[in-house]
């Protein structure tokens, strides 16, 4: 089979985290969904919460610390990406948003992108189209149409409210294995390919 990369980010707070949760259960349902399609795929979870210092000092002095390079260029090089954060303030939290702000300039555009929230209750799940999905669109990410949102009463026990985030899980899923397994691998991009010219080093643009 060939093979794909999938990168989850978890922007949760608490451990354990609804918003992992929810994470872990997408990227399986992506990696079921993908072998159905004959592809094998690695996955790469980035959890915000263990870059967050990093995340701010990238921001003051724009420069990434080794440990958040790594993770932002698991982003930027996987074949399709899978985005999570907790509900704030009827928005997404500033972990998320520092993440996304600190990437190159056109780092995703085209990626293929599953978007997803928890959040305390079912009334937050607007945020995701009136705050996440915008933010991707400005990324020009290519978001899949299903967006996910859980809320407490999500995961109860073979109730219809679960079943219901089963079949949207697996739905959004299906969506962005169907375009990541039409695509050829990314390949990583090699900043020594196309150097920067002397001269607009000199210029300082």
């Amino acid at each position: 089979m060939t093979t794909r990369t999938i990168a989850v980010v978890s922007a949760g707070i608490s451990v354990p985290s609804s918003t992992r949760l929810l994470a872990d259960r997408l990227a399986a349902a992506t990696v079921s969904a993908l072998r159905e399609r004959g592809v094998d795929t690695k996955v790469d979870v980035i959890e915000l919460r263990d870059h967050g210092h990093e995340l701010v000092d990238n921001v003051l002095t724009g420069f990434p610390r080794p440990e958040l390079q790594a993770a932002l260029k698991a982003a930027t090089d996987a074949d399709g990406l899978i985005a999570v954060t907790p509900t704030f303030s009827a928005s997404y939290n500033g972990l998320f948003k520092m993440f996304f702000d600190v990437l190159e300039s056109d780092s995703l555009a085209g990626k293929p992108t599953l978007i997803a929230a928890t959040g305390g209750t079912g009334r937050h799940s607007l945020a995701l189209e009136h705050a996440v999905r915008p933010l991707f669109a400005f990324l020009r990410a290519m978001v899949v149409p299903t967006s996910v949102f859980s809320a407490p009463e999500d995961w109860g026990a073979g109730d219809r409210t679960a079943q219901s985030l089963d079949q949207r899980i697996a739905r959004a899923a299906g969506e962005l294995a169907e375009i990541v397994a039409a695509r050829p691998a990314q390949k990583a991009a090699d900043p020594f390919l196309e150097p920067t010219p002397f001269e607009q080093l000199l210029n300082g643009s």
